[in-house]
């Protein structure tokens, strides 16, 4: 069983006669406890082209001290790691294997470096005889293992805030260590460190080397930016893996978003990035968006009508509605959640990510590609935004009813693909780009409520039947289908005013300059 801890330190250069300030004169600190010296030895594991430090993770298997055991560190902040532990064993945990597949995939982690730390602890105690901070004075001694034999030695100063503790109490620490003239460090972490420092030298270099003539920088073409983008996105599907399977908050919508950008860009950008190579990928990106939905639309909904819910006077709220929903909520979701969590570990997605890999290291560029950005790139999207102006165009000549319905839900998808277009072109194109991006976003936000509350209808008709086949009353949920009815109306008489704003020729001459 793996556990989390949010992990809030500073790490500060020192040596062995480094001597440690009055620690009682930091601002609340009423006590300071020395705890003693702890042996502390951890093995490192990566694999070996180092995927996990090129990515700011660590993965290490330590005995001693009161935390003994595997731990990964994902980086949150600068100076902020959540770590996952599990309990020692001699074989890494298949809890904490499933966080590091997105990057690892199928290939070996070995050890790589191993830590021996003499940890020298101090606890700084507040006025009440709480925890503010640990302290630690640490002499580590680093042995690579892997690609190399190297050693390294050094001291530092480790602060870590308690759990719960105020951030701002580590800059009073760090005032009076800089007083002392205690510097931070340089590393961000001991494996960082023991990694550059027991690296092997390459003794071959000439002493003299010529200096090597320079060249005008390459202007950066159409390719380069949609590439960019791509990668931004394909980054971003691994990075949100483990935080789906851990079910951090918004993490399945944000991997989702990630997932339908990039297949959003190989579709916009077509004339740019081969078809022939994309379109298989994009079918599979479909694909996982699909499978990812289906948690997150569960999410959306029950966020929904909790809040609506919430809103209604209490005198409204007739019967077990909470209980009803929360229970029918759960069922849903826990099946969903099982879903989502099997769809990663299975072949297909652990092939997509092969695939992606792949197209990053040999891009599908087409002579397009090697254009002017602001050449090739606003045609790309001019042509989203016309197939978006089809779309409203004929959502708004049908009568309110399901056909309107549908055609404002297609409407919607068009909306997002020309926002996401307009958003992977700023960098290239700049104000218009992002001015053209945000109307976009706010036609898809109108659409993208009216679809929410054609699914919000559907499910309160499905929990009224249920409500009332157990014999309870359904009023409460008769009156929240008709608040959701209204605002389905609203959104409709408030779709062509936003589009008006939207498709005001003005916009789209800016993004063609």
């Amino acid at each position: 069983m793996a556990d989390s801890k949010r992990e809030i330190e500073r790490k500060y250069e020192a040596t062995v006669d480094t001597r440690l300030p009055e620690l009682t004169r930091v601002a609340g600190v009423a006590a300071v406890d020395h705890r003693g010296v702890m042996e502390l030895d951890a093995v490192y594991y990566d694999t070996e082209d180092q995927r996990l430090a090129a990515d700011s993770l660590t993965l290490r298997r330590r005995t001693g001290g009161d935390d003994a055991g595997w731990h990964v560190k994902f980086p949150v902040a600068h100076g902020i790691r959540d770590e996952i532990r599990a309990p020692l064993s001699d074989t890494l945990p298949r809890s904490l294997a499933a966080l590091l597949r997105s990057r690892v995939r199928e290939t070996e982690l070995v050890p790589v470096v191993r830590l021996h730390s003499s940890r020298d602890v101090h606890h700084l105690l507040g006025p009440d005889g709480s925890l503010l901070a640990e302290l630690s004075v640490d002499e580590v001694r680093a042995v690579r293992l892997a690609g190399g034999s190297g050693t390294a030695a050094w001291t530092e100063i480790e602060v870590e805030l308690a759990d719960d503790g105020d951030p701002a109490f580590l800059d009073a620490v760090e005032h009076r260590l800089r007083k002392a003239g205690v510097k931070p460090s340089a590393s961000a972490s001991k494996l960082a460190r023991a990694l550059a420092e027991t690296a092997p030298r390459d003794k071959t270099v000439p002493k003299k080397q010529r200096t090597a003539k320079k060249t005008a920088p390459r202007p950066r073409t159409a390719g380069d930016h949609v590439m960019e983008y791509v990668r931004d996105q394909i980054t971003a599907v691994v990075a949100l893996d483990p935080a789906v399977r851990r079910d951090l908050p918004d993490s399945v919508h944000q991997m989702r978003v990630a997932t339908r950008r990039l297949r959003s860009a190989f579709r916009t950008y077509r004339k740019i990035l081969d078809r022939t190579v994309t379109d298989p990928v994009g079918d599979e990106l479909k694909w996982l968006a699909a499978e990812l939905g289906i948690d997150r639309d569960q999410e959306v909904l029950d966020e929904r009508l909790r809040a609506r819910i919430a809103e209604l006077p209490r005198t409204l709220v007739l019967g077990p509605v909470r209980s009803r929903l929360r229970i029918w909520s759960v069922a849903r979701r826990a099946g969903s959640r099982r879903r989502t969590v099997g769809v990663l570990d299975g072949k297909r997605y652990l092939a997509l990510l092969e695939t992606l890999d792949a197209l990053q290291a040999a891009p599908p560029l087409l002579p397009a590609a090697a254009h002017p950005p602001e050449d090739a790139l606003p045609r790309a999207v001019l042509r989203d935004y016309e197939r978006l102006a089809t779309r409203i165009g004929h959502a708004l000549e049908l009568r309110p009813g399901p056909d309107r319905d549908l055609a404002m839900h297609d409407a919607r998808k068009a909306a997002k693909r020309a926002r996401y277009a307009g958003e992977a072109a700023t960098v290239a194109l700049g104000r218009p780009a992002k001015k053209f991006a945000r109307r976009m976003k706010a036609v898809q936000t109108v659409l993208g409520d009216h679809q929410d509350s054609v699914v919000a209808r559907d499910a309160l008709r499905t929990l009224a039947a249920q409500a009332h086949a157990a014999g309870e009353t359904a009023f409460t949920w008769g009156l929240l289908y008709g608040h959701e009815e209204a605002t389905a109306a609203a959104r409709e008489q408030e779709l062509p005013e936003v589009w008006e704003r939207a498709s005001r020729p003005k916009l789209r001459a800016a993004l063609e300059g």
